[in-house]
């Protein structure tokens, strides 16, 4: 499976990831303006970086494609945690690998916890405490 794949602009929704920069994002807001006498409509397109948080804005025509990152959602058991780093492991392969503990779950992971992690264009993120 390709870490990416293209889609078009006009077909995107606020909620759905793009690709800007090389990094993956959340797309948080889109407007379209209007076709000019002789342009495109075209859409501003405001994101959030999934890994940084940091936030970032593109224009764009409408019919013009973009990387959209094949996500991959994964449950995995968190053995130990160490400050603001957990070992997981991966429910399906039994691998164990460390994972950063983001900011609005720490504090609330321990030991036997489930978590899902998602795995994005070779990056791993945790994304939720399932149990």
């Amino acid at each position: 499976m390709s870490d990416v794949s293209m889609n078009e602009i006009g077909k995107m929704k606020v909620g759905r990831y793009i690709v800007l920069n090389g990094e993956p994002c959340q797309i948080t807001n889109m407007s379209k303006s209007a076709p000019g006498k002789h342009g495109h409509a075209k859409y501003r397109v405001d994101a959030k970086n999934i890994f940084t948080g940091s936030k970032s804005n593109v224009v764009m025509t409408a019919h013009q494609h973009v990387q959209v990152p094949n996500l991959k959602k994964q449950n995995a058991q968190v053995l130990s945690i160490s400050d603001n780093m957990a070992q997981i492991m991966d429910m399906e392969t039994y691998e164990t690998f460390d994972i950063e503990i983001p900011e609005e779950l720490s504090g609330q992971l321990e030991s036997g916890n489930t978590v899902m992690y998602w795995e994005i264009m070779g990056k791993r993120v945790l994304k939720q405490k399932l149990s």
